[in-house]
């Protein structure tokens, strides 16, 4: 499936919001070579000036805090487009370890969104989660696709969020609709699923998975039982997602970004095991840890539809550059702080 035209990028300003962070800098490099004037703006409390280094020399990068609303004025002055990634997260460990930090998100996306819409901004591509979800809908024993529509405001049942952080983001989806009924800005909600690759650091468990092994920790320790399932997504097909779904949808939209299929956790450890030539003797399944819904994967049909493009990128080809990457650059983690940085941001 051939992706559509970027061209709608070219010499537009547009701003992304936590654009230093793992996601947001490749959404980033993506962009410039759509053609587009960058501006990014991040506190970096997680994300890192380093993640832009290919392309420092082609943005504008500003530091400051988006709750603060002179600061969020300032950047979004003359931008068209606003993708917005800044949000207080982590991997499962934090979300459910740091749940005020996680409802700051309610202040950081509204004031955004008001002043990208006092600005004149013509659309919002927000980066929300598959969290949004019912968690009903995501059981181990199911493994039900989830459509776009699962999730709402509209019918009895669609909202039912799995925690703070998950209700912050549709919440957030709640806001940008307000901001399109009521101001006329184009909003895109992006659903994104379980996104992993370069660049991302092991308070996320794909990363963590992978220090793990190539710590040769054994036996291995993994979160649950290992039967739970995501849809692991790479961060190359997030962010042509992001950017297709940002060039391509109109008024108000929430769009799924992830893959259509279920993986367990040990399918994961297995590809990473299989880059790697080694493999633990023994697994040690750890089921008082933070482990999150049963089963999560996205019904990509109106993706397909909306955009002519699906994510494709297989799991191995994603987990080969990954563990490729990570060996590379000889991050200094020792496996006895494995546990601590997957209860934090970075």
């Amino acid at each position: 499936m051939n992706a559509p035209e970027t061209s709608a990028y070219t010499g537009v300003p547009v701003l992304v919001t936590g654009g230093a962070s793992f996601i947001g800098s490749h959404l980033c490099e993506w962009l410039v070579k759509a053609g587009a004037r960058i501006t990014v703006a991040d506190d970096c409390s997680s994300g890192k000036i380093e993640n832009l280094g290919v392309i420092q020399g082609d943005i504008v990068f500003k530091k400051g805090d988006l709750r603060d609303a002179a600061f969020t004025r300032d950047v979004v002055r003359g931008q068209a487009i606003v993708f917005h990634l800044a949000a207080a997260h982590g991997g499962r460990g934090y979300i459910e370890t740091h749940p005020v930090e996680c409802m700051n998100n309610l202040l950081l996306d509204h004031t955004v969104f008001a002043e990208a819409a006092r600005a004149g901004a013509r659309k919002i591509v927000h980066a929300s989660s598959a969290c949004v979800y019912p968690t009903h809908l995501q059981t181990e024993k199911d493994r039900l696709l989830l459509k776009d529509s699962d999730a709402g405001f509209d019918e009895p049942g669609r909202a039912f969020a799995d925690g703070e952080y998950d209700w912050a983001k549709l919440m957030g989806e709640m806001q940008l609709r307000a901001f399109h009924k009521q101001h006329g800005l184009d909003g895109v909600a992006c659903r994104i699923f379980t996104a992993y690759g370069e660049r991302e650091n092991e308070s996320h468990a794909v990363i963590a998975l992978i220090a793990k092994a190539i710590a040769r920790m054994d036996p291995f320790p993994i979160w649950g039982n290992g039967k739970q399932t995501r849809n692991f997504t790479y961060v190359g097909d997030i962010v042509t997602g992001l950017g297709l779904a940002g060039a391509t949808l109109s008024g108000f939209a929430p769009i799924n970004v992830g893959s259509s299929t279920h993986n367990s956790v040990l399918e994961l450890c297995e590809e990473i095991f299989s880059v790697l030539g080694w493999r633990p003797q023994h697994f040690d399944f750890q089921m008082d840890k933070p482990i999150g819904v049963g089963s999560r994967a996205a019904d990509s049909t109106f993706c397909k539809r909306a955009l002519g493009w699906a994510p494709g990128i297989p799991l191995g080809e994603g987990i080969r550059k990954t563990v490729t990457w990570y060996a590379e650059a000889n991050r200094d983690v020792r496996p006895e702080d494995l546990e601590r940085r997957l209860m934090e941001r970075d």
